[in-house]
């Protein structure tokens, strides 16, 4: 197999060099150093438009987006606000605060805009009662304390204020079948070459807790217990067949800020001769699209009781 399918591609390698793992994953591991596919492009938008749906904005309303990575939800939601509206970009990352800053002033809606660095349970720097809208989208998968991530919300909420959220049901899709990796049968690689590839994804357990530490009664339980009332969650599940991917960008991506790329776990994990077999059964599948999708998604939206 040639070098160029086997290494990390230099241009996305040095990208993330400069940047924090938020940003590095975000702009470049996710998608393995090129741009997303149309077809993720297209999920992407239609979980946006959906938590916009679920924010019910007025057009003068304060959106606080919470965990707002590359502004997704946040610019989503300026489009749909008048000239009075405001958003307020939260995140933990910096690099990725910088970039929303930057594409706000090339569409010359930064005076639109505020950025504050903050994780989703300490959002210390929003005053109480200021903010009318809070959205967020794959956040409380990385949140350990989601209880108290609730319970900001809720403060910095006005009385009458919205919740409208999505996250992924991790808990639904694993711990998959044995001889199954990513929805692929790779029982003809052998027990003993899979278990080592996913020996190094199971060393990131611990870090990858809080993605499987719920399902979605649990969101509805937490808004709850922070009180919010008027709790709407919708629940879906798709199981289907994978779509065609590219092999290159597949080995190179992760699948979130935590975890290896498949490229980086396979270096790791195999001897040459070994990475050499689980490639020449894995590659095809990828590339036609022989495998087994399975995900499960939540969108939440609730008020905060007046």
């Amino acid at each position: 197999m040639a070098n160029d399918q086997n290494e990390p591609r230099g241009a996305a390698a040095s990208s993330t060099e400069v940047l924090d793992r938020w940003a590095a994953w975000l702009l470049f591991r996710r998608q393995g150093g090129s741009e997303l596919p149309s077809e993720a492009l297209e999920w992407l938008r239609g979980v946006r438009d959906r938590v916009l749906d679920g924010a019910r904005l007025q057009p003068d309303d304060v959106v606080l987006d919470v965990g707002c990575g590359d502004g997704l939800i946040g610019f989503g939601a300026l489009e749909r606000l008048s000239e009075q509206g405001r958003v307020i970009f939260s995140d933990p990352s910096r690099d990725l605060l910088d970039r929303c800053r930057a594409t706000a002033d090339g569409a010359q809606v930064l005076s639109r805009c505020e950025f504050v660095e903050a994780s989703a349970d300490g959002l210390t720097a929003i005053a109480s009662s200021s903010i009318d809208v809070v959205t967020t989208r794959s956040v409380l998968i990385y949140v350990a304390a989601k209880e108290r991530a609730f319970a900001a919300f809720h403060r910095v909420l006005r009385p009458g204020g919205r919740l409208s959220i999505f996250e992924p049901i991790n808990s639904f899709t694993f711990p998959e079948p044995p001889g199954v990796f990513d929805g692929y049968d790779l029982r003809a690689v052998g027990e003993t070459i899979l278990a080592k590839v996913k020996a190094v994804f199971d060393e990131r357990a611990p870090a990858l807790a809080p993605m499987m530490d719920f399902d979605e009664r649990d969101l509805v339980a937490i808004a709850g217990r922070t009180g919010f009332g008027e709790i709407h969650l919708s629940y879906e599940v798709e199981i289907g067949r994978q779509v065609p991917q590219d092999w290159v960008q597949y080995l190179n991506s992760s699948g979130n800020p935590l975890s290896p790329t498949l490229d980086e776990a396979l270096h790791q994990a195999l001897t040459p001769a070994e990475r050499e077999r689980q490639v020449a059964c894995m590659r095809p599948l990828v590339e036609q699209g022989r495998g087994t999708l399975r995900r499960a998604k939540a969108f939440l939206r609730a008020h905060k009781v007046e």
